[in-house]
């Protein structure tokens, strides 16, 4: 179970950000063309993989086992097993540890593993009322039964239920994921201001990283059936001040709240890949690893504080490697909300809280801030909930490869009250 697992290569798709309507990509068109010019710049054929492993929160209907579709569609081949993972918003980081999983006891050896959702895409649903009366409608045998129908119809069973809303509503503590975020601002005492300088700051941060041309390997370029090219992140916006941010409204608690549309990541559609390999497949196939993974950590907490899932998860990490926060050269801490994230960095900094949840004599300390989310996060990038958690992966060791690094941490809160981390290390 040590033997190590190489990350080879990765590519995403641009994240692209809903705009209330369809977008122009499904969930499978996302993986297959993010996958396949991933796959194209590989020295090993798609049919030689081990197998495909996808993430995903929300797939359509007809993709239920995306898994296997996109794997299929890119040209896999049928005997290459593709299959699905849900964990929520760590969909993609699931899909990394299952391939970590079966790479460790043998029997994968190559695996392209990552996360998908096309959240523009969820679908809007009829209500229970509606689908009790059009199941009596069309077991109505007579004439005068569908007229005593019509007569009972209201037009308020029209109302769509939106699915997405009912995605994102936890049901063991009946609050959507922006009141959780809510509580956390509360516990901590995060203000408004303190939420929108933070995600002034991961627009600035993308938009800066754009600029320097950091995200060109990384992304794959998609096209629409028109041949309209999608090259870059659309979501991140030069106007995101602070003092424009302060103008939105509470979205989540209107009356007493401060988590907004603007301080939360963006509802996106996109995908996220990484080719895992054993060492007998990197000397097989003649690979150049990027880095590999060392560690990771899963954790359950209390559904209403999830946000907290990333220090609960990466915290265990750090102990067993002997490391403190700043011992590591970068951090992606997945930003679902601004306040989600200052209130990690709060936990670790609180000697009651480090005692109290996590069992430790004192506090972790302060996380470096020039070492988080360098370029930026999911409130300017986006959050295509099952893609996210292997974009911090990949991201985290292109950093790395970037400035020199050694060593980094991806981690992400999960809605149910969950968090994933995971350790990766330069090559």
């Amino acid at each position: 179970m040590t033997e190590p697992v190489y990350i080879v290569d990765g590519a995403r798709s641009p994240f692209l950000k809903s705009r209330n309507r369809p977008g122009p990509f499904s969930a499978s068109d996302l993986a297959t063309d993010a996958g396949r010019a991933l796959l194209l710049r590989q020295t090993f054929d798609p049919p030689q993989l081990s197998e495909v492993i996808l993430g995903c929160a929300a797939p359509s209907p007809d993709e239920v086992n995306i898994g296997r579709v996109v794997a299929l569609r890119m040209g896999c081949g049928q005997k290459v097993p593709g299959w699905t993972v849900m964990r929520n918003c760590a969909s993609g980081m699931q899909a990394l540890d299952s391939a970590i999983a079966n790479l460790r006891t043998g029997r994968s050896d190559l695996v392209l593993a990552g996360g998908v959702d096309a959240l523009s895409r969820a679908p809007l649903l009829f209500s229970d009322a509606m689908v009790v009366w059009l199941a009596s409608w069309y077991a109505a045998k007579s004439l005068g039964q569908r007229a005593a129908l019509l007569a009972k119809f209201r037009p308020g069973y029209l109302a769509p239920v939106i699915g997405l809303m009912k995605g994102l509503t936890d049901p063991m503590v009946g609050l959507l994921m922006g009141q959780t975020a809510e509580n956390l601002a509360y516990r901590f005492h995060i203000t408004r201001r303190e939420m929108d300088e933070f995600s002034a700051r991961s627009h600035q941060k993308v938009l800066a990283a754009q600029k320097a041309g950091r995200f060109d390997g990384e992304i794959v370029p998609l096209y629409d059936a028109a041949g309209k090219v999608y090259a870059a992140d659309d979501g991140v916006r030069e106007d995101s001040t602070a003092d424009n941010l302060a103008k939105l409204r509470p979205f989540f608690d209107r009356k007493y709240g401060n988590v907004t549309a603007g301080n939360s990541s963006q509802i996106t559609d996109g995908a996220a890949w990484l080719v895992l390999a054993s060492e007998r497949a990197v000397e097989q196939h003649k690979l150049v690893p990027k880095g590999r993974i060392v560690d990771s950590q899963w954790a359950g907490l209390d559904p209403a504080q999830m946000g907290l899932g990333p220090v609960h998860a990466a915290t265990p990490i750090l102990q067993r490697h002997g490391l403190g926060l700043n011992d590591l050269d970068a951090w992606e801490i997945n930003e679902a909300f601004a306040a989600q994230v200052i209130a990690c960095e709060r936990a670790w900094e609180d000697a009651d809280y480090c005692r109290q949840e996590l069992g430790l004599e004192g506090a972790m300390g302060k996380l470096d801030e020039a070492k988080l989310n360098v370029d930026g996060g999911a409130i300017a990038l986006g959050h295509p909930v099952g893609a996210s958690g292997a974009r911090i992966v990949l991201h985290v060791l292109n950093v790395l490869e970037r400035t020199g690094g050694k060593r980094g941490m991806a981690a992400i809160c999960i809605g149910g009250g969950l968090g994933g981390a995971m350790l990766v290390e330069r090559a």
